[in-house]
């Protein structure tokens, strides 16, 4: 089965458990014309597999896909917005002035919660489906929804800190938030679990299904992002020993269409062309009326049915110039196009700041804005770059943080490093940031690398957002989810 087919096999699923989750008199009183019924949805596996299904779209709907990024990088130093209706919740994130009311589109709340449901009643009703051949069988599944389950509460956490802990759907209502200790230990525990039971890389069912190799690499990061080094350091080699990923050669097609399912992408959220699970990055930074590419990937590339959006998504020109000439990361950042009336565009010269990243390049089935290039969640590279960084806060500089970091610039086309040039842990884990920074933009990662490193706020200071301060680590949780749990409390000074 191709990778379209089995995208197709999930949206179907997702379409059905959605049908089957709705509940409304008027569809009471219809009689049931599926192969699922009120009786038999939640005692079957394939019923339950729809049910997690449904899990599974929620998580990669191209709203979220883009929520995350822009969390995630407007409110560092590498992209800003102009434009658009979005503009109006685009401001206040970059200039750090976000309230519980402000209902600003790149804070996820619901979405992850409804994953959470969902499962909770495949894991609340595994127990009683009779068609399923193997326990095995029945742990992989099991395993299957606690990880979704646990991806979703990993994404809570980034955006608000430690979350109220709901395992069952028996549960009441209303929960506190976990204590940080208890929440982190949750995590672990539940990540531990997966691992276990989930099956090994190459042998799920179906592509974009999460492997134990995808809850080893989450669980890598659920470390680094607590600083807690040695068992990042430990995860990150076994992941590495495995030898069941590596980097792909060539950076600037790691990220096309047709290198889906490659070598790199350890935990990836798929998306289809033309879909609700569509990739709509590529129309935030298609430039205006940009017809003919001249550089940034789109070499000679001629648009003739993308649309972009209103609403832009510009890099600084900082983060443009930080680039080595060499870096072929660089590469896929747009700084000069043909127009529809064949003006050539310079955005490095009659515009500040207007560079467009074009890490997705145009999918050649997608028409308008739903582009079918999946999202990378966790690479191969960031398991290389968070023991680098891990080593280095354990043992200072090393050598063999320095032969992780120069295997990622060998792939990038620039020249490695000497150790001896860095002297102390502190200009060590520098180097570090300007590799992930140069890695990953559009992937959503930097915020929490500064956060994780205490430079956040700093960074907001540095590009003139003086308001910033402690309080904003943390988003606000939003009013309403406040106001429909009395035990849930806001995080701190909103």
């Amino acid at each position: 089965m191709n990778a379209i087919s089995k995208k197709i096999n999930i949206l179907v699923l997702s379409i059905i458990g959605i049908l089957f989750l709705s509940a409304c008199e008027s569809w009471l009183d219809e009689p049931v014309r599926s192969q699922f019924g009120e009786e038999n949805l939640l005692s079957t596996k394939q019923g339950l597999e729809s049910v997690l299904a449904d899990a599974y779209a929620k998580n990669c709907g191209g709203g979220l896909l883009r929520d995350i990024v822009k969390r995630e990088e407007f409110t560092t130093d590498i992209l800003w917005q102009t434009g658009g209706g979005e503009n109006g919740t685009a401001v206040p994130l970059i200039n750090f002035r976000w309230d519980p009311s402000n209902a600003m589109e790149a804070l996820d709340w619901m979405p992850y919660w409804r994953i959470i449901r969902n499962c909770n009643i495949v894991m609340d009703n595994l127990p009683n489906v009779k068609d399923i051949n193997t326990e095995k069988e029945r742990a992989e599944l099991h395993a299957e929804a606690q990880f979704m389950r646990i991806w979703a509460y990993y994404q809570l956490w980034d955006q608000f800190g430690p979350m109220p802990i709901r395992k069952t759907q028996s549960e009441p209502l209303e929960l506190p938030k976990a204590s940080t200790e208890d929440f982190a230990t949750f995590m672990e525990t539940e990540l531990l679990e997966t691992i276990k039971n989930l099956p090994t890389p190459g042998k799920e069912p179906d592509y974009g299904r999460v492997h134990s190799g995808g809850a080893k690499a989450l669980l890598c990061l659920w470390y680094l992002n607590n600083r807690q080094w040695q068992k990042c350091a430990d995860m990150a080699q076994d992941i590495i020993s495995g030898k069941q990923f590596d980097l792909y050669p060539d950076y600037t097609d790691l990220f096309a269409l047709e290198n889906e399912q490659n070598c790199e992408f350890i935990l990836v959220k798929t998306t289809l062309a033309n879909s609700g699970t569509h990739n709509v990055l590529l129309p935030t930074a298609l430039p205006w009326d940009f017809k003919v590419g001249i550089d940034g990937g789109l070499n000679g590339v001629v648009n003739e049915k993308w649309s972009n959006f209103a609403s832009q998504y510009r890099m600084y020109d900082e983060f443009y110039y930080s680039f080595d000439a060499k870096d072929e990361r660089k590469s896929r950042i747009v700084t000069k196009y043909q127009d529809s009336k064949g003006v050539i565009v310079d955005l490095l010269v009659d515009y500040k700041d207007a560079t467009r990243g074009i890490k997705y390049p145009p999918d050649p089935a997608a028409s308008g804005e739903s582009h079918g290039n999946d999202f990378p969640i966790i690479r191969y590279a960031e398991i290389l770059l968070a023991r680098a960084e891990a080593l280095n806060q354990l043992n200072g500089p090393n050598q063999e943080s320095m032969d992780l970091i120069n295997k990622i610039r060998k792939r990038a086309g620039v020249d490695e490093l000497d150790l001896k040039d860095y002297p102390t842990k502190e200009s060590m884990i520098e180097q570090i940031l300007k590799e992930r920074r140069w890695e990953f933009w559009y992937e959503g990662k930097r915020r929490r690398d500064l956060i994780r490193n205490g430079m956040f706020i700093e960074c907001a200071h540095n590009r003139g957002i003086e308001n910033a301060d402690e309080h904003h680590l943390w988003f606000p949780i939003p009013q309403s989810a406040i106001d429909a749990n009395s035990l849930l409390e806001q995080n701190k000074d909103y």
